[in-house]
């Protein structure tokens, strides 16, 4: 699970000055809430993910001299998931499945599948899962964009290994920006970070649950806690179903996410800013700077500009503003309107992709290719650099692989092979191509830093 640490707020005690005043006395005896409609179209759209990952390897270079056995641990986690549509199709957590060997999926009724993963998304936090069967009962996507701070809400989940849980709340805010995702540097995306933020009870075992409006529409998929116990403190946050919706729809058509750019450096809009701009409100994405050529550039946003909305949405500040671009792809033309020296103006942008094209991404995120089942793709420079390596292999996906086999988890580095040091995917295949029917050592790093070795005969 994921766990935000809380800030440390200045409190002043000093009680302030009070003016009694007479206010009118509300009836809230016959008012409430019913809840019963949305946990029962709920509950059974939503399952219990249990993944299981084994890691294996030789601690010593030259094992093999020393008759050094492989140690292998085995861990088993869980989280919470959304059946989507009636065919199977399972959204989740991103940290839920991230390094699993095996994922099993129990569905309300008891009933457990084994499930495969369609694909993941890192800088979203996301990932979608196939169970075999249908006519399953589903969640409908809601439109979060239209969730209001206040309203009612449902986190359904499975929290501590108690199946089927409802808690219920409200929303507490919108467009949080908790700092919970790092970068994604094997796609070299920046995480998007818009959360919806809840008093609805959530705990481990919740995330990649469902966050669910009073009509039983899903609204979110519930992620992070703020805890400085790890247990629910007050505070949950949940990932927006538009971006959610568009995730998913990514995942399926392609395996990876087109990701949409406007091309704009931004920042919230502060006081002294109001003031210089003479703006009527603190409303708005203040444009700080421009990419060259971009799709903001090339479509006439200018720099001091204000943007206030994005398509049919208002944008109040910068992660509004990320929200909303997010829910679209490379080619999409969208309208901006914005304030410029007093004037509120519209544009029209078509977004690009980080290349700086309109092109769709049809191919997995770094050209990755098939080895012995395994999913492998070239290592940023940034991750080399952080590493202190020359060159090496990431391992994206091993299920069913050799590798996999070996006990290597999924995100290690391969930097050699029999001692060769490994300078490209391509390469690493023409290597174990020459080696047949000859066992081969691997050596490596994992994203953390932890060296392992692992041996294997082909």
């Amino acid at each position: 699970h994921a766990f935000v640490t809380p800030v440390e707020v200045e409190v002043n005690n000093t009680p302030p000055a009070t003016r009694l005043v007479n206010l009118p006395v509300t009836n809230t005896a016959n008012v409430s809430v019913d809840f019963t409609s949305a946990a029962e179209k709920s509950i059974d759209a939503v399952v219990h993910v249990w993944t299981e990952r084994i890691e294996s390897g030789y601690t010593h270079p030259f094992y093999q001299f020393f008759g050094e056995q492989p140690t292998q641990r085995r861990s088993l986690s869980s989280g919470s998931g959304v059946i989507v549509s009636n065919d199977g199709f399972i959204v989740t957590n991103n940290h839920v499945v991230k390094g699993a060997q095996n994922i099993k999926v129990k569905l309300n009724s008891g009933e457990v599948r084994e499930a495969e993963v369609i694909g993941q998304d890192a800088a979203t936090d996301l990932a979608l899962l196939k169970i075999e069967g249908e006519q399953y009962p589903y969640l409908p996507y809601g439109n979060s964009d239209q969730v209001k701070v206040g309203q009612w809400v449902l986190a359904v989940g499975n929290p501590f290994n108690l199946t089927s849980t409802v808690t219920a709340g409200i929303v507490s805010a919108k467009a949080r920006n908790i700092n919970l995702l790092g970068y994604d540097a094997a796609s070299g995306n920046v995480p998007l970070e818009s959360f919806i933020q809840t008093d609805a009870a959530v705990n481990p075992g919740n995330s990649g649950g469902a966050l669910v409006g009073v009509n039983g529409e899903l609204v979110g998929i519930n992620t992070a806690i703020a805890s400085a116990t790890g247990s629910y403190a007050g505070y949950s946050f949940a990932i927006p179903a538009n971006i959610v919706k568009k995730v998913v729809k990514d995942l399926y058509e392609f395996g990876n996410v087109q990701r949409a750019f406007i091309g704009v450096q931004i920042r919230d809009l502060s006081e002294d800013l109001v003031d210089e701009l003479e703006l009527k409100d603190f409303n708005g994405a203040y444009v700080a700077g421009l990419t060259q050529n971009g799709a903001a550039e090339s479509g006439g946003i200018e720099e001091g500009d204000v943007i206030v909305k994005v398509g049919q949405a208002f944008v109040n500040n910068s992660t509004q503003l990320q929200e909303q671009v997010g829910q679209y792809r490379p080619g999409d033309k969208i309208d901006v309107q914005l304030i410029r020296n007093g004037d509120v103006l519209t544009k029209t942008i078509e977004l690009r992709n980080s290349e700086g094209t309109t092109a769709l991404n049809t191919m997995p995120v770094g050209s990755k290719i098939k080895f012995l089942g395994a999913s492998l793709s070239e290592v940023s420079k940034d991750e080399l650099s952080r590493l202190n390596l020359k060159s090496g292999v990431k391992v994206d996906k091993l299920s069913g692989s050799v590798l996999q086999k070996s006990g290597m988890a999924e995100g290690f580095i391969i930097t050699k092979i029999d001692k060769t040091p490994i300078q490209s995917a391509k390469q690493m295949q023409e290597l174990i191509a020459s080696k047949k029917g000859n066992g081969i050592l691997i050596e490596g790093v994992y994203p953390d830093g932890a060296r392992a070795y692992y041996g294997f005969g082909i």
